[in-house]
């Protein structure tokens, strides 16, 4: 796409935040980061043949030798969203969002599945990377640059898919990377600690995710709110004065709840209260976390315009995304080992309250702290991981720059009486190898990432890989 006029008289041919990425008659958005300032790169950028230049008030541009366009802006990075919305045009004509700490990639995910049942082209975009006909991809992130995102959205749109579920993170929301997307439902899951290294204070991490519900849903949009959320009544309160409608969600109270849950060998058997209607659902995945997902998801749907009696069959064909309580493998013993991306404590506590009414004998859990990030959350988890789980092992994750040891340090004051086993493969070994009959096993914290960040080194290292190869390595040798 291209020529589009985001400036009078100008056909910009394309628009970046990257100098590098700069082609003739390009728009280079020269925005202050927290790591580099992109204003400084405006003189290679015009080199690179850029016609005009988005930086905040008082960017001062050299126009002796080549003259371009420049652009103030107060907020650079939202005008940026918007132009590139303008740029890619038109997007899916339906477009829906969830944020929350956790949940997000299920939710979406959920969403998706349930569109696709239907018979409807449908995508999902997050941390999984992007999830729709002929756009699969791994390359994830939770909110993609505002550029890259409105020209996926764009693409998608010409190639016939126009139901998206995006998955809205706090970064996302306070760097305004949505921006300029049209919301006709988003789902808020829930707020626990994270990112903290970032936001700094709850307060602003609460702030950053109320955006979507403050100025991005569309005026007369669907507000889906979980009832266990203690957001519940802002957001409910923030919906009355921009005119959205809520639908409120929960295992217990809301338009769509359940009535009741009983626990199968796989699953659970549901009764659902649906917008005043009663359905019976078998659902297929284990964890009541993932029963709140899958309401959330439900939400959305229905929320912008499916029919309950539609979609709420479909939750009885939902399958697990890679890496959320992803079962990896099984022993002989009936022992199983499970994959799960909870990295906060209140994600940690959950998935092994989760597991615990599947487990007939010990549930055990091994676990890491990322370096470079909230270092409060450490002893949190340490504290999480042994309240919830028989056996605990305090292995690394993603220890970036920071010592390993001491990252480990921090997570056994919360659990003194776990075990230090600093190599996550070593971990993992020993974490499988301690399951006797009907024990269940958890590997927490990467979930779904394939690489292992130590200092700036991305070392290859997937979770659930290695556990299936320690199980078929075992297996061979006759000890499992």
């Amino acid at each position: 796409m291209s020529g589009a006029r985001l400036v009078p008289d100008i056909n910009i041919t394309g628009l970046t935040a990257d100098s590098r990425q700069v082609k003739q008659g390009f728009l280079f958005a020269a925005i202050p980061g927290t790591g580099m300032d992109g204003r400084a790169f405006i003189p290679d950028a015009i080199t690179r043949g850029a016609i005009a230049v988005l930086a905040p008030p008082g960017t001062e541009v050299d126009q002796k030798e080549t003259p371009v366009t420049v652009i103030h802006d107060a907020n650079p990075r939202r005008r940026l969203a918007k132009m590139a919305a303008q740029f890619y045009a038109p997007q899916p004509e339906t477009l829906v969002a969830v944020t929350g700490t956790n949940g997000k990639t299920s939710v979406a995910n959920f969403a998706r599945q349930i569109w696709q049942a239907s018979g409807v082209n449908a995508a999902a975009i997050g941390t999984l990377g992007v999830r729709g006909p002929g756009f699969d991809t791994d390359k994830g992130l939770t909110t993609p640059d505002p550029v890259d995102l409105h020209r996926l959205l764009g693409d998608m749109q010409q190639a016939g898919i126009n139901k998206v579920a995006l998955e809205a993170s706090s970064h996302g929301l306070d760097q305004y990377r949505l921006d300029g997307a049209r919301f006709m439902a988003a789902a808020f899951t829930n707020l626990s600690r994270d990112h903290l290294d970032y936001h700094h204070s709850m307060a602003a991490y609460r702030a950053a995710k109320l955006r979507l519900f403050e100025e991005l849903l569309t005026p007369g949009g669907v507000a889906v709110i979980n009832t266990a959320a203690s957001e519940h009544d802002i957001i409910a309160n923030i919906a009355a004065e921009r005119q959205h409608r809520v639908l409120s969600y929960g295992l217990e109270r809301g338009q769509i709840r359940c009535i009741s849950i009983a626990t199968q060998k796989a699953g659970f058997a549901l009764d659902l209260e649906v917008m005043g209607d009663r359905y019976q659902v078998d659902f297929p995945l284990s964890g009541r976390f993932q029963i709140e997902n899958a309401l959330a998801a439900l939400g959305l749907v229905i929320g912008s315009g499916s029919s309950p009696a539609h979609a709420v069959p479909q939750l009885a064909n939902l399958t697990g995304v890679r890496g959320r309580m992803e079962c990896v493998a099984t022993l002989a013993n009936g022992a199983a080992i499970y994959v799960d991306y909870s990295h906060t404590p209140d994600s940690l506590k959950t998935v092994l309250q989760a597991l615990r009414p599947h487990t007939a004998n010990k549930l055990h859990v091994a676990f890491g702290c990322g370096g470079d990030r909230d270092p409060g959350k450490r002893v949190q988890m340490g504290k999480a991981a042994l309240e919830g789980a028989d056996h605990v092992i305090v292995t690394d994750d993603n220890p970036r720059g920071e010592d390993p040891a001491l990252i480990r340090k921090s997570a056994l004051e919360g659990a003194p009486a776990a075990t230090e086993i600093g190599d996550r493969h070593d971990a993992i070994e020993a974490l499988i190898k301690g399951l006797g009959p009907g024990d269940i096993a958890c590997i927490a914290g990467k979930g779904h990432e394939q690489g292992q960040i130590v200092g700036n080194k991305v070392i290859p290292f997937d979770d659930a890989d290695v556990a299936r190869t320690v199980v078929a390595t075992l297996r061979q040798n006759g000890e499992v």
